[in-house]
């Protein structure tokens, strides 16, 4: 029965397509999907002799970092916030 309320699209990733399944609205996976597209293309514009799965890989380790950074500045936005209120 959940499976009713997932989102079912196709999108194109770096010149591939992929089935994408999720519970979010399909323009937030279309959006997710873009960029990491827009990442792939990036990360092959400074190294064209990457082959796709390194390609992929690079793309992921990149955005990893970028997510832990974000999550670390939150964290202290939210530390600074209690301190306000205590």
């Amino acid at each position: 029965m959940a499976d009713q309320h997932k989102t079912r699209i196709s999108v194109d990733i770096y010149g591939q397509t992929y089935k994408m399944v999720g519970t979010e609205t399909s323009g937030h996976m279309r959006l997710v999907a873009s960029v990491v597209d827009d990442k792939m293309r990036e990360i092959n514009a400074h190294n064209p002799s990457l082959d796709s799965t390194k390609l992929a890989v690079l793309t992921a380790v990149n955005t990893v970092h970028d997510y832990l950074k974000l999550k670390e500045t939150v964290e202290q936005l939210e530390e600074e916030l209690r301190k306000l209120k205590g």
